[in-house]
């Protein structure tokens, strides 16, 4: 069943149910009513009958003459063992039964009940006569009249029942559709999406909750269009990068196997040892724009699951193997206890790259400054200043970006993609980055991380 269907089921059974209920307190209510109303006819008739102080003599009894005017209702004076008292008086007898035998005996008080085989509720009353054998007054009101107005208002009650049903059915149906409009439409644009990779924003109305679903919506398309487009641009960008080096590779090769060719000139031993280390070093180029490529990939895998992170650790890491490849490089290194939530793997290569960058502009006799220390806000920065040129003011908001470089950092070796994880893992632990100049000359690079003292 469609949702529109249940809202609707629901609303028709929901105001069902509450008239059902309403009608069943309606209709007893009014049934005990008027069987009270009866009740108290009958007592009141009853009452009259004994203050009457007229008689009539009739079968050796004294019978109160207001007794014969009961015309509206079936009565009978009866002994004890149900004979009446009046013999010939009256022509049609009330029921009588072992409860008014009862009252005529004096076992009982008085009763009142509903004979089922003539419909007609009965009342018995003691009645005395002077000197005489105690009786018992009998007084029956037909029910027929009564329960015609009941089974009218049980008529009555059911049409109201069922319109009122028919109305809430109807007003459900229309409550559904407008209500369910906005999921209709995040139902068509989910379809439009899987179908055509069209991720339009939908158009929202209202501000209620199927209003900040749709803004919920809108918001997850505009995710994925960014993701998208940063793997276009990625995409873009890495073949743009890859170009060159395999255009060089292909040439080096293309070389080699056209010395090997025979009647072909051979190639000097010096230009083929250039030549194999060119495509060495063209290899190994490849291999860590690879690397890269595919650790910037990540950035839109879901999230890892974070542990605790002693950053010390990991930067110490990261500096030991800084230091196997820096040559006569100097690390001046400060480090202060910080403990954050997070991927120590991330942040190993994040600051393993600043470092990285640092001894790469630094001159061979230079020195790199490591700093790790807390701003007493509830962050930490982890600084690394190298001893090169720096870097020129016009660059300083575009370092991080993926695939720059500028016009001193394109005679070095490198892919233009080892900043841009840096500022990837640093987001990815609430944090940011930084690029300036360093006091003593150098750029100075600065990681932001939260977390707290170790």
């Amino acid at each position: 069943m469609s949702l529109g269907f249940r809202v609707t089921m629901l609303a028709a059974v929901c105001v069902a149910g509450a008239v059902a209920l309403a009608s069943f307190g309606a209709y007893f209510t009014v049934r005990d009513n008027l069987y009270s109303q009866i009740d108290e006819s009958l007592s009141a008739r009853a009452s009259t009958v004994l203050n009457d102080r007229d008689v009539v003599r009739t079968g050796g009894a004294e019978i109160p003459s207001y007794i014969f005017k009961l015309a509206d209702v079936q009565f009978d004076v009866i002994y004890a063992n149900g004979e009446s008292a009046l013999r010939d008086q009256i022509t049609e007898r009330p029921p009588i039964g072992v409860q008014e035998r009862q009252v005529a005996a004096r076992t009982t008080g008085q009763s009142i009940r509903t004979d089922g085989r003539t419909d007609s509720r009965v009342l018995a009353v003691p009645y005395e006569v002077a000197g005489g054998t105690p009786l018992a007054l009998i007084i029956a009101q037909p029910l027929e009249g009564t329960k015609r107005t009941l089974n009218e208002l049980s008529v009555v009650l059911l049409l109201i029942g069922g319109a009122g049903i028919i109305v809430a059915a109807l007003a459900g149906t229309v409550v559904a559709r407008g209500g369910l409009r906005p999921v209709e439409r995040l139902t068509q644009a989910t379809e439009r999406v899987a179908k055509t990779g069209d991720l339009t924003p939908i158009p929202v109305s209202g501000d209620d909750e199927l209003a900040r679903l749709t803004h919920s919506f809108n918001t997850m398309l505009g995710t994925v269009a960014e993701s998208q487009e940063r793997q276009r641009q990625l995409v873009a960008d890495a073949g743009h990068e890859l170009r060159t080096p395999l255009t060089s590779l292909r040439t080096n090769l293309e070389l080699l196997l056209a010395a090997n060719r025979a009647g072909a000139p051979k190639l000097a031993d010096s230009d083929r040892a250039d030549i194999e280390a060119d495509i060495g070093a063209q290899l190994d180029e490849l291999t860590q724009l690879i690397g890269d490529l595919v650790e910037l990939a990540r950035a839109d895998e879901p999230r890892a699951q974070f542990e605790r992170v002693e950053l010390v650790e990991v930067v110490e890491r990261a500096l030991d193997r800084a230091r196997r490849r820096a040559g006569d490089i100097e690390f001046d290194v400060d480090l202060r206890p910080w403990v954050l939530s997070g991927d120590s793997s991330a942040l190993e290569r994040a600051v393993m790259n600043l470092l990285d960058n640092a001894v790469k502009f630094s001159p061979p006799d230079g020195h790199v400054r490591l700093r790790l220390y807390p701003l007493g806000d509830g962050t930490a920065v982890v600084e690394v200043a190298d001893s090169g040129p720096g870097i020129a003011e016009e660059d300083l908001p575009k370092v991080f970006d993926r695939f720059y470089r500028s016009s001193e950092a394109r005679t070095l070796p490198g892919s233009g993609l080892g900043l841009a994880i840096v500022k990837q893992a640093a987001e990815r632990h609430g944090g940011t980055v930084y690029a300036g100049q360093a006091p003593g000359g150098g750029a100075l690079l600065t990681i932001r991380l939260p977390g707290v003292p170790g």
